[in-house]
């Protein structure tokens, strides 16, 4: 697992996914100008960071399969 790139790709990938995450509900919490201008972008990114972690996932695991 150490030496699979993949690996290291999925676990970007999910780290990515969570502070997109983080970033979006901190500027929810503080409301302000900021949400109001960038609430909406961060959870699309978020969704689309989302749906490419799980992608990077299912090929994980299709390549360990093989």
């Amino acid at each position: 697992m150490k030496d699979d790139p993949l690996f290291y790709l999925l676990m970007a990938a999910m780290a990515v996914v969570v502070l997109i995450l983080m970033t979006g509900i901190g500027a929810f919490a503080k409301g302000g100008e900021f949400n109001r201008k960038n609430g909406n972008r961060l959870m699309r990114w978020r969704l689309i960071a989302q749906a490419a972690a799980i992608a990077i996932f299912l090929l994980y695991m299709w390549m360990r399969m093989k």
